[in-house]
């Protein structure tokens, strides 16, 4: 369970450096950005996990987070971006 909480922690900080080290002018607000970081932080976590890189009890670093939150932006970016014509 602490180990979920601190991975939220975490994306929260994740989310905001990913956001400004990703490249574009994002449209996601605060909180997506927070939400998004979140999420990379909990899918590094269990990535982590998937390829042994972490123990069952343990978080993914603060390295990690970051990448996965990049990671999740770009495809969020991707996912909602609009077609001009």
């Amino acid at each position: 369970m602490w180990s979920i909480i601190v991975a939220i922690v975490i994306g929260f900080i994740a989310g905001l450096i990913a956001r400004a080290i990703h490249p574009g002018n994002d449209k996601a607000g605060f909180i997506m950005t927070t939400v998004l970081g979140i999420a990379g932080s909990l899918v590094a976590t269990f990535a982590g996990r998937a390829l042994g890189l972490y123990s069952e009890g343990s978080a993914a670093g603060f390295i990690a987070s970051v990448i996965g939150a990049i990671i999740i932006l770009f495809i969020y970016n991707m996912v909602t971006k609009k077609k001009t014509v």
